[in-house]
């Protein structure tokens, strides 16, 4: 589990200039050299007029309503989601979607040489680089557009707490740091979009209130409560970085 990092003065005197009056490594996002913005300000840019992009479907769980974590040994951890007669299978190096095969007891998914056979809580995952024991620890209910209107990707991490969301309309972003205490709503642009590989990398659309913004498939849990989520996300800014777990918002 990744712990998140973040100094006192994240956002400098270049996000202060948007105020007007008186948010499994990225790279330096901004000077560290600028006094710290003041506390609770809000942050604002003219509106966008291009559209959102399409994010990796490894990211959403489709019609599936509950991500289940799994302890495994050997220690590994794995998140999943039945959407569904398949089932979606996260791991630390990314995401796959298995579909459901014939079985005498419980459930069973299978593509290719991986295949995962749920029993209740228990689970025997199966690939070509060996078979891992499992057992549930913890379940989350999949965010839904009425839980997060507007929103497509929604992340959130801890220490201090933060979270973000990404419009489902126009390439903004919608940041919340250091409990609350800065906001900043951004333009953004694609500087990375691998479907296949799951991986999005983002950068601000203003020089003047620069930061970074990965996404990467794959198995992650709040390091507070222990929730199992899709996707891995790092938010860099001022060169801290800001560690935490998201997930696609599906209508």
């Amino acid at each position: 589990m990744r712990r998140s990092v973040i100094a006192s003065t994240l956002f400098t005197a270049a996000l202060a200039g948007l105020a007007g009056c008186a948010s499994q490594s990225g790279q330096d996002a901004g000077s560290d050299q600028a006094p710290a913005v003041e506390r609770r300000g809000s942050f604002t840019d003219a509106p966008v007029e291009q559209q959102a992009p399409l994010l990796p479907s490894a990211y959403f769980v489709g019609d599936g309503t509950t991500f289940v974590g799994w302890h495994c040994t050997p220690r590994q951890d794995v998140v999943t989601a039945t959407q569904g007669d398949s089932l979606r299978l996260w791991t630390t190096h990314g995401a796959e979607q298995l579909p459901q095969a014939v079985v005498d007891q419980g459930e069973r998914y299978q593509q290719g040489e991986l295949s995962a056979h749920v029993v209740g809580d228990r689970a025997v995952i199966k690939s070509g680089r060996g078979r891992l024991q499992c057992e549930a620890t913890a379940r989350r209910d999949s965010l839904r557009r009425t839980d997060k209107p507007g929103v497509m990707f929604y992340a959130r991490g801890n220490e201090p707490g933060w979270h973000l969301s990404l419009a489902n309309d126009v390439p903004r972003i919608d940041m919340s740091l250091d409990y609350g205490e800065r906001e900043a709503s951004l333009p953004y642009r694609v500087t990375t979009l691998d479907n296949e590989a799951g991986r999005v990398i983002l950068q601000s659309g203003r020089a003047d209130a620069p930061f970074e913004l990965r996404i990467e498939s794959g198995a992650c849990f709040d390091d507070m409560a222990g929730t199992p989520w899709p996707a891995q996300v790092t938010l860099t800014v001022n060169g801290q970085q800001l560690q935490g777990c998201g997930q696609g918002i599906a209508p």
